[in-house]
Order: structure tokens, then C-alpha cells, then sequence
């Protein structure tokens, strides 16, 4: 059964939340979203043009093609919440989402879901879905985690990759050392989602997997806030570049010493956060 929706004045106390966000995430969450907004049409426009024998490659696989429509919504519901189109703190609901993104209120549902397993968002029975906060506290103890499960997945996966694998490695690294020289933020997050997507299936380790499902796109998000004002983007990709080629080339210990500088190079991303003038 649908949920109900949510009556005038119920959703009228339930967007309260969104008009109380802090303003300094509210104005770099607006400013985000106007350069993804830019970049996104940059990116449609080079992606028909360009006929890269990479990108041709991952996008004939099996499951790009077969794609369901829950993970179809999946997926663009979880790149409108970490590019901050749908904003910290603000309420949504099914049907406008439904309508947003021409897919049905079931496949909607279950991709909500998910993402409320994943912690973007907030499902309040018979009210409404709301948009979660961004905290540094929160990010800083998720960091804690992430460098030990995600130092087991790389090495795990210099260890386990197939050949066929290991070039997908070897086309992601080239990607990222391409968004880094033209400083491309967009195609930078959507290339880190698919070498995140490919290091834990490459893994094979079901438990490391569901711990990173649940933080890969709360790190993603928080980037995307805050990078203009506190990272290097451009080293950051290419940091990325260095973890998959070691992967790749089946160096495990290497492939753990990137992962530890790439986290490194976070931990002071998110401090540096803290005390940032915006």
C-alpha cells in the first residue's frame, strides 16, 4: 500500500527542518549545486562526443544494461542527495519524487529505503522523507571506520581481481587522472561511485561490502559540500588514480599505503572544515 500523504499542515511542520538549516550549509549547498548543475551539462555534452574505449567498455557490461528500475531510482536519488539538489534537512515525499524522476512510486519506495539504511535520509511513517543533516563529529568518526575496512577491501582486491577486473582498474585510474587535469568535481564523483562499486565486488567479502554500502555516499556527499573551500580536488583524484593502479597491478601492500594516504589526505579534508571561513 502507498503511504498516505502527508496532510497541509503536517507538511508544513514537517519543512520546517529545511528553512532552519544552518546558512552556511544552505549557501554552499546552493552554490554546489549550481556548479553541478553547470558541470553536469559539460559532461552530457563531452559524453556524446566522446567515444573513449574505457567508457565503451563499462558501459557494455551486463549490468549497466539491465539496470532495474529500483536501482535505476536508487541511483539518481543518491546522486540528487550527495550533489545537495535535495538539500540537508529538506522534506521530500514519494509522489514528487516519483514525478521527478518519471519512475513509479514502488521502485521510489524501495530506493528509499535503502537510502534510509544508508543514513541520507529520515522515513517518517505517514509524514514524509526528510533530507539528513551533515555533521562533522559524524564524519570524522565514520573516517575511524572507514580506514580499516576499506584498507582490507583495497588489499583484498589486489589480491582477488581478475585480468578482466584489473583493466577495469588500470580505465578508472586513467578517468581519474582525467578529471583531476581538467579539475572536473562531477565526473570525478561519478568515477569514485564506480571504483567503489568495483573495489567491493572485486573483494568478495560480503561484510566488508555492507559496511562500506553504508558510507561510501555520506563521504561523497560531505565532499562535495565542502571541497571548493578545503580540498585539492585535483590531488584527491589523483590519489584515487594511484590506489586503483596499485590494485590493479595486483600490489597489495602498495594498494594499502595508498589507501592510507588517500584517507589521510580526508581526515585533514574534514578538520580543515571546521575552521574554514565560509
Amino acid at each position: 500500500m502507498p503511504a498516505k500523504s502527508a496532510k497541509p499542515d503536517q507538511r508544513a511542520k514537517l519543512a520546517k527542518p529545511a528553512a532552519n538549516v544552518a546558512k552556511p550549509v544552505a549557501t554552499l549547498a546552493a552554490r554546489a549545486t549550481a556548479r553541478f548543475v553547470k558541470s553536469t551539462a559539460s559532461v552530457a555534452q563531452s559524453t556524446k562526443t566522446s567515444k573513449s574505449s574505457s567508457a565503451s567498455a563499462r558501459n557494455a557490461s551486463p549490468a549497466r544494461t539491465s539496470q532495474s528500475l529500483t536501482d535505476r531510482a536508487y541511483s539518481e536519488l543518491e546522486e540528487l542527495i550527495v550533489t545537495l539538489q535535495l538539500t540537508p534537512g529538506s522534506a521530500v515525499s514519494e509522489a514528487e519524487l516519483s514525478q521527478r524522476l518519471g519512475i513509479g512510486r514502488t521502485p521510489i519506495r524501495e530506493a528509499l529505503q535503502r537510502l534510509a539504511r544508508e543514513r541520507l535520509v529520515t522515513i517518517l511513517p505517514r509524514r514524509g522523507i526528510v533530507v539528513s543533516e551533515i555533521n562533522v563529529k559524524s564524519q570524522l568518526r565514520l573516517l575511524e571506520v572507514r580506514r580499516e575496512v576499506e584498507r582490507l577491501v583495497a588489499r583484498s582486491a589486489a589480491r582477488r581481481a581478475t585480468d578482466e577486473e584489473r583493466e577495469h582498474f588500470t580505465a578508472i585510474a586513467r578517468d581519474f587522472e582525467k578529471s583531476a587535469r581538467h579539475n572536473d568535481a562531477v565526473t570525478f564523483m561519478r568515477i569514485d561511485r564506480e571504483f567503489n562499486d568495483l573495489s567491493v565486488n572485486v573483494a568478495r567479502n560480503e561484510f566488508a561490502a555492507g559496511a562500506m554500502g553504508l558510507m561510501h555516499s555520506l563521504s561523497r556527499r560531505f565532499w562535495f559540500l565542502h571541497y571548493q573551500q578545503a580540498a585539492d580536488m585535483p590531488l584527491t583524484a589523483k590519489l584515487h588514480a594511484d590506489l586503483a593502479r596499485a590494485i590493479a597491478t595486483a600490489n597489495e601492500a602498495a594498494a594499502g599505503d595508498a589507501m592510507d594516504r588517500l584517507l589521510d589526505t580526508l581526515e585533514t579534508f574534514t578538520r580543515a572544515t571546521v575552521s574554514t571561513d565560509f
